[in-house]
């Protein structure tokens, strides 16, 4: 049976690259320690990688590279989806523009900014005038990792939840 569970949790990780860890407890409906020791496991035998990146633990194939898997860890975030999909639509544009279009603060917006920036898929370019220009760094390959995910419902829930707070808080300010 352990060995049919370990399957079954490395086939889902390599179908669904950067899942962090609540979520494959959600996906797969399995307890958070009966998880945790068969990714333990997959771990000491090179059959997933596992990266910290902004508070989740997530949880890679072996072949994905740290460029790939940090940008997996952010475009599961469905802000930092949007700022990527209206980049690659519209193509560079200043911070303000972007954070309308995707309908965030600004606030919320540098948020997701600095990570895209930290993990090199998103350049800031100062014109002459010291104003800001977000540009993607590899298009294609953002495309790509954008194909490779599909957020769950309750990673929809919590982003929703998060723009529907950043409005309230806009709006009494």
């Amino acid at each position: 049976m352990a060995g049919t569970t370990r399957e079954t949790l490395r086939s889902h990780v390599e179908r669904n690259p950067g899942r962090h860890f609540n979520a494959l407890v959600r996906d797969l409906d399995l307890a958070p320690g009966q998880v945790q020791y068969h990714l333990r496991r997959l771990r000491k035998d090179d059959a997933v990688v596992e990266e910290q990146y902004y508070g989740q633990t997530h949880y890679y194939p072996p072949d994905w590279d740290p460029w790939e898997r940090g940008v997996l860890a952010l475009v599961r975030r469905e802000t930092s989806r949007d700022v990527l999909f209206d980049l690659l639509e519209r193509g560079p544009d200043g911070p303000g523009a972007v954070a309308e279009r995707v309908g965030v603060a600004r606030s919320t917006l540098e948020w997701h900014v600095g990570h895209l920036v930290e993990q090199d898929v998103v350049r800031k370019e100062r014109d002459s005038a010291n104003r800001v220009t977000l540009k993607l760094v590899a298009p294609e390959r953002t495309v790509e990792l954008l194909n490779a995910v599909e957020p769950s419902l309750p990673e929809r829930l919590v982003d929703r939840f998060e723009r529907l707070l950043d409005g309230l808080l806009a709006d009494g300010s």
